[in-house]
């Protein structure tokens, strides 16, 4: 077994329609990691026979696992491309599992409140170009504000991160200078042009910026707030101040409807809608379509219809959205291409 699975805490799950006991190992997304935890917690706890040992060790972590054969599926929060899928065995489909948005999160001492933060001062703090709290640019976001005359810390990820993914994915699509200093994709590492301290998944990126002061990066919502860490209100494309909340999440998705290909692999992120939070994003989890154990394809098929049912009804209470009843259903109908 890949020696990150053996590190990682076993997760049972357990199927109403298993017949017998079967072990899959799973790895991938730190991003939807709490949300998968609860769900994991409460099939065991109604059901007995199955255990799935999920190693949260990055979007790009589960995609490697995955193409090397060690895991049985994985999770990610970013597409895989046309490459990476051709390189695993057996194609993997893409299960939006719930919502959820990334933001720009801070530790700066004696400002408490919320900041706000246009698209282009957003892209000026991690390009580099603004490089103090009290730049006239985020004075002019935040009149009235005491900011200080400190030097701005970044902090970023570590590892191949879907995460990182959604976040540079929108800073290219409202940046102009961003796209062409930084760029996004599905990179192994982002090239940072500014000097940064750097975490390892969503919980260490929170510990570094609760452990320097002056500092901002950026996780999934639900880290800020399991961490009582502040969060800025941005300006979306419709020129909006909005905050990162299911609703605003949810709204980026009727935003983004229309054009959500059928393998469901989508950037949502700034949608021109009044009422959507600009960096929001499915999460997936990568099934491959033909499995040669026909135990272990009922209980993955099993997970996934109570998952897309009772599962969905937990996501509100870990700040994700639940997925929209188009997407559910369309969910369902992939679930029959698993062979």
């Amino acid at each position: 077994m890949n020696k990150t699975l053996v590190a990682a805490a076993g997760l049972a799950i357990l199927g109403s329609t298993v017949a017998s006991a079967q072990k899959l190992n799973a790895s991938g997304a730190t991003f939807p990691a709490p949300i998968y935890q609860k769900w994991f917690g409460e099939f065991s706890a109604k059901n007995k026979g199955v255990q799935i040992n999920y190693a949260p060790n990055g979007s790009g972590g589960g995609i490697k696992d995955l193409t090397d054969g060690v895991v049985d599926f994985a999770a990610s929060d970013r597409p895989m491309t046309d490459k990476e899928i051709a390189a695993v065995k057996s194609k993997p489909l893409h299960f939006p599992t719930v919502l959820g948005a990334v933001v720009i999160t801070y530790d700066i001492p004696g400002i408490a409140g919320e900041l706000k933060l246009t698209p282009d001062t957003a892209a000026g703090i991690f390009i580099g170009t603004i490089k103090k709290w009290n730049d006239p640019k985020l004075m002019a976001d935040n009149p009235g504000a005491k900011l200080p005359n400190e030097e701005i810390q970044t902090v970023h990820r570590s590892d191949n991160s879907g995460t990182t993914f959604v976040f540079t994915d929108y800073l290219c699509k409202v940046s102009d200078a961003f796209k062409a200093k930084v760029g996004g994709g599905p990179a192994q590492k982002v090239s940072w042009p500014v000097e940064a301290s750097a975490g390892s998944g969503n919980p260490g990126v929170a510990g570094q910026i609760k452990q320097t002061p002056m500092s901002v990066g950026y996780v999934e919502l639900t880290y800020a707030i399991q961490n009582k860490m502040p969060y800025a209100t941005l300006k979306n494309a419709a020129g909006v101040w909005i905050k990162p909340t299911q609703e605003s999440v949810t709204a980026a998705a009727a935003a983004a409807s229309k054009s959500i290909p059928e393998d469901f692999r989508t950037s949502i992120t700034n949608q021109n809608s009044k009422a959507a939070y600009p960096i929001s994003t499915f999460t997936y989890l990568l099934i491959p379509t033909v499995w040669s154990d026909a135990a272990k394809k009922k209980t993955v098929i099993t997970f996934l219809n109570w998952m897309l049912t009772d599962g969905q009804k937990g996501a509100a209470g870990l700040d994700y959205a639940p997925l929209p009843a188009d997407i559910v259903a369309r969910d369902k109908k992939q679930i029959a291409m698993i062979k």
